[in-house]
């Protein structure tokens, strides 16, 4: 029998254009405006999503169609992350 848990999904970025649609460019972005975290890199440096990257994805693309621009999702992003750091 097998006992404990099984290890984590990490999520390349390649599977995540894969499943979303969206292009790496626009991961990479997401990514540098603090609207999506990796989690870790592969040795070679590339970049791993856990799978909280598919709510924080879920969050971006609902608040991009509630007419929210990028910036302010970012601004939005930053002011959750502050709260969650004081709690």
């Amino acid at each position: 029998m097998v006992s404990g848990k099984p290890p984590r999904k990490l999520w390349k970025i390649g599977e995540l254009v894969r499943h979303t649609g969206l292009s790496r460019q626009t991961i990479h972005n997401y990514v540098v405006l603090g609207l999506i975290y990796e989690e870790d890199r592969t040795e070679s440096g590339h970049r791993l999503f856990s799978e909280a990257v598919w709510k924080q994805l879920a969050e971006v693309e609902r608040l991009k169609a509630g007419g929210k621009t990028l910036g302010a999702i970012a601004r939005l992003a930053a002011r959750k992350r502050a709260r969650q750091a004081g709690d």
